[in-house]
C-alpha cells in the first residue's frame, strides 16, 4: 500500500520540465532529484517527502526518451505517478527503473493538489483519503509488479524474478 500527499500537475508535462536538460550529465537519481519539476514548482524538491504522489493530466513525460526524468522523480522519493495518460517512452522508462505508474483519468479529475491518497498497487484501487472517493485503475500483471518491486528491469533480471 502506498500513501502520500499529492502534487498535481497539468497536461503535457515533458521531460525537460521534469528535469531540465542542463542537468543530464549524471544518472545519479539523488542529484537529478534536486532539479525535479523546478521550472513548474521551484519548491517541489524541498517540499516533497518520501512516499508522496504525483498526479498529472494527459501525456505525462512527453518529449525526449531519456531515463533521467523518471529517475529524478524516483530520486525525490515519489512513490507513484498517477496520470490520465503517459507518453509511451516515459511509461517504459518508468517501469525499467522501478517507478510505479498508473493511468486513471477519473482519479486525476477527482484528486486535488495537497490531497492525501492511498494506492493499492496490487488491485489498482486509488482512494482519495481527503474526500473518501475511490477510483479503479487497471493494475499491472504480477511480472511487471515484480520488475517495479525489484527496483527496475536490470535488478529483476539479476534477481531472476521472471
Amino acid at each position: 500500500m502506498i500513501k502520500g500527499k499529492v502534487y498535481k500537475f497539468g497536461n503535457d508535462i515533458d521531460t525537460d520540465v521534469i528535469v531540465p536538460a542542463t542537468y543530464l550529465s549524471t544518472f545519479d537519481e539523488k542529484e537529478l532529484a534536486k532539479h525535479c519539476m523546478e521550472y513548474t514548482n521551484p519548491e517541489f524538491y524541498s517540499q516533497v517527502k518520501k512516499g508522496d504522489i504525483i498526479v498529472a493530466g494527459k501525456n505525462f513525460g512527453c518529449g525526449s526518451s531519456r531515463e533521467h526524468a523518471p529517475l529524478a522523480i524516483k530520486g525525490c522519493g515519489v512513490s507513484i505517478v498517477i496520470a490520465k495518460s503517459f507518453a509511451r517512452i516515459f511509461y517504459r522508462n518508468a517501469l525499467n527503473i522501478g517507478l510505479y505508474i498508473l493511468e486513471c483519468p477519473e482519479a486525476v479529475d477527482g484528486i486535488n493538489d495537497g490531497d492525501t491518497v492511498s494506492v493499492n498497487v496490487n488491485s489498482g484501487e486509488i482512494k482519495n483519503e481527503t474526500t473518501g472517493a475511490s477510483y479503479q485503475a487497471k493494475p499491472f500483471p504480477q511480472f511487471i509488479q515484480n520488475i517495479i518491486e525489484c527496483g527496475g528491469l536490470i535488478n529483476a533480471i539479476k534477481a531472476n524474478k521472471f
